[in-house]
């Protein structure tokens, strides 16, 4: 069986719940920073109807390079939220 949207939303969500009661100072800094991009490209996918998984998933990606394109973090950090979200995705995946 595959992961609805709302499946996959929900699953997102409780993992940055998680972060919030049990991460690091890291995970915490990541998961509220990625948190932000989430609830927007969730909406955007929503509005445009465009609810799928991999489409959610490009579209955060999508945003998350824009917004390291402005240069909101540092390299470091950037790879750190970047591999973090990969480990969010894969993690709602399985």
């Amino acid at each position: 069986m595959s992961l609805s949207f709302d499946q996959y939303v929900d699953v997102i969500e409780s993992q940055f719940d998680a972060a919030v009661e049990n991460g690091s100072d890291q995970e915490l800094f990541m998961s509220g920073y990625l948190h932000g991009h989430f609830s927007l490209v969730v909406s955007q996918c929503e509005q445009s109807n465009n609810t799928s998984v991999p489409a959610c998933n490009e579209a955060m990606l999508d945003s998350l390079q824009q917004a390291f394109d402005k240069k909101e973090l540092e390299p470091e950090d950037q790879q750190q939220v970047l591999d973090y979200w990969h480990a969010l995705h894969q993690t709602a995946l399985n």
